[in-house]
């Protein structure tokens, strides 16, 4: 088995609050990926006395812990035990009814000798490859289904669509989200090999166009993550300006990548 990560802050005086690992059991049957991507708040605070980073390492810990150790809880389950234990982790100093206390994305599969389990709540991005060459995204697109118009300020976002029907949904410090995420099982042999991305990474793809989600498969395989998050680089960089490419509320977004070759 091949892996390749690569993990970057969007901005080198802050943290990155991406979170990503790949975990092989001690028995050497299968593994599982798990990406976070950390939803970066406005100034005006999240009622959290603990950085989203924080929260990222905590939720990511506790599912690495949970997908190795206990093949009998399903991906749903599994979510929504971390959720639960990261919360009861700052509960009692935190304000968790906030409608920005710390949250995030998620990707997270886990392989056995004849399964391969997914899920994915928000906008990361799972791509996944047949043994012919074909790679089928694994997307929660309700997000980007929203009108720009209802887009148009954090507040409006709060009130109306974060974690709301009709709107989208992101972990946060509600346990019954993970049964919102897109989830699924394949046949092991029907998979070569999966990238997990955050949405710094898939600017490559959904905001410059350079390739569809095939092309930055390949890219991946053949070139590395590092090569991927460069590339992003170099894009945002000659879009620093003029943002020719809308939709990019910063330069730069911490930008995360894992590829695994089964």
């Amino acid at each position: 088995m091949r892996t390749d990560l690569v993990s970057e802050p969007g901005d080198a005086t802050r943290p990155n609050e991406d979170f990503a690992g790949v975990g092989l059991p001690a028995s050497g049957q299968g593994g599982c990926v798990i990406l976070l991507d950390g939803v970066t708040p406005p100034r005006d605070g999240t009622g959290c006395l603990h950085s989203v980073a924080w929260f990222t390492a905590r939720l990511g810990g506790a599912l690495t812990e949970l997908t190795v150790s206990d093949p009998d809880l399903t991906l749903p389950e599994i979510l929504s035990r971390a959720i639960r234990r990261t919360a009861e982790a700052h509960a009692h100093t935190c304000e968790l009814s906030h409608p920005r206390t710390p949250q995030a994305t998620v990707v997270l599969t886990r392989w056995s000798a004849e399964t391969l389990e997914y899920l994915v709540l928000s906008d990361s991005v799972l791509l996944v490859q047949s043994p012919d060459g074909t790679v089928t995204p694994v997307l929660d697109d309700r997000l980007a289904r929203l009108p720009r118009s209802a887009l148009a300020t954090d507040a409006l976002i709060d009130a109306n669509l974060r974690n709301k029907e009709g709107g989208f949904f992101t972990v946060a410090a509600d346990p019954s989200v993970a049964s919102r995420a897109v989830s699924g099982t394949l046949p092991r042999h029907g998979v070569r090999a999966l990238a997990a991305l955050t949405d710094g990474a898939t600017r490559w793809t959904e905001k410059f166009h350079e390739g569809d989600w095939t092309a930055l498969f390949d890219l991946v395989a053949k070139e590395g993550t590092r090569s991927l998050v460069d590339r992003v680089r170099e894009l945002e960089s000659a879009d620093r300006e003029e943002r020719a490419f809308l939709g990019r509320s910063k330069t730069h977004d911490d930008a995360t990548a894992v590829y695994v070759e089964l």
